[in-house]
């Protein structure tokens, strides 16, 4: 097991390599950098999304060879010293190589146009995220699993057949069309105000007693973790359906039946692990999905700032610590989850051995 290991984790390296390599090469070709940013907005009224409209391209047409003076006769010497600042006097390649020593000591550097370390950054929107990815996975589990193992014990009823109506069409819902739906029922819109519209906590959270924290705490969180959760549960209620209906018809479940096993210690004593072992072990790969991927527009919807929105708008303002050090950190991230995958298989099942799959 140990040389599986040390074979996995030597291959994260190469992994890590080609895709800050890929991602690097793909902003070289994307017009509208932090200089172009910068004199947008010194020519007045330019925001972050000029570049994907062409701005950045007038600009240079306006220039001269420097691409950049051209804007609002700036001298060149200022061009220069914005141009060092952000690294840019440096071919891509050193520049390239210079980033990656910085990230393998974990130095993210400074954000551009915040004045903040790219780390305290994360950290500062790292609260929004776990709270959208901690709940929504437990919930999307508590819900999924014992669901999952009804409408298998039950298969062809009419529960499963009505209960599987309710999960496709939970499933087709998109996430954010249910956020809006669960705003204008519940959060001041058409019918009721029950729940806030925007932020984790209350004004004045601080000055409340711990009780009353942990209760203000989850009334804003109720609607959005809900919106989160309706996609993970209806796709993790068929699969824990499928795998206990796999393990159901097998031979040994027969077997312990006619033993004279009662029902429940057939299910949960001899099919509980093996049905469950594709679901638990997909645990860490679930949380991270969640997480890391997919909450932008549920942020947005609820007024949560978290790392959503910091990468897209990392991304539109050509944020370039915040947008590679965050792609480094949780593609590293990422694949330590994928070996965890592979030890929770064999926490789940012992008698997994990747080892003798692979020789």
């Amino acid at each position: 097991m140990g040389a599986y290991i040390l074979r996995r984790l030597l291959l994260i390296i190469p992994t890590l390599l080609g895709i800050m390599v890929i991602n690097f090469s793909l902003v070289q070709f994307v017009p509208g950098g932090p200089v172009e940013q910068i004199l947008a907005q010194l020519e007045g009224g330019g925001d972050a999304f000029d570049s994907f409209s062409g701005g950045a391209t007038e600009i240079q047409d306006r220039g001269n060879d420097s691409g950049y003076t051209g804007a609002q006769g700036l001298p060149q010497e200022f061009i220069d010293e914005l141009e060092a600042q952000f690294g840019f006097d440096k071919p891509p390649l050193e520049r390239f190589l210079l980033m990656m020593w910085d990230y393998i000591r974990f130095d993210f550097g400074e954000s551009y146009f915040r004045s903040i370390s790219v780390v305290d950054l994360v950290l500062e929107k790292m609260p929004v995220s776990i709270t959208l990815g901690l709940w929504t996975t437990l919930l999307a589990y508590l819900i999924s699993i014992p669901l999952g193992i009804k409408k298998a014990v039950r298969d062809g009823t009419s529960f499963d057949t009505w209960t599987s109506a309710v999960v496709i069409v939970a499933y087709a819902i998109p996430g954010f069309l249910f956020a809006i739906l669960l705003l204008v029922l519940f959060a001041g819109g058409t019918y009721f105000s029950i729940f806030p519209l925007r932020g984790l906590t209350s004004p004045g959270w601080e000055d409340l007693s711990w009780p009353m924290k942990i209760l203000d705490y989850l009334w804003h969180i109720t609607l959005p973790v809900l919106a989160s959760t309706i996609a993970a549960f209806a796709g993790l209620t068929l699969l824990t359906k499928n795998s206990f209906l796999d393990e159901i018809r097998k031979q040994y479940v027969i077997t312990a039946k006619a033993k004279g096993l009662s029902e429940g210690r057939v299910l949960y004593g001899h099919v509980f692990r093996n049905a469950m072992l594709i679901v638990i072990s997909g645990f860490p790969a679930v949380f991270v999905s969640v997480f890391f991927g997919g909450s932008l527009i549920i942020e947005t919807i609820f007024s949560l700032d978290g790392l959503g929105r910091l990468g897209f708008e990392a991304v539109v303002n050509r944020d370039y610590p915040v947008m590679f050090g965050t792609l480094f950190a949780f593609s590293l991230i990422g694949l330590v989850v994928g070996l965890l995958t592979d030890l929770t298989y064999i926490w789940v099942d012992p008698r997994i051995d990747f080892e003798s799959r692979e020789t």
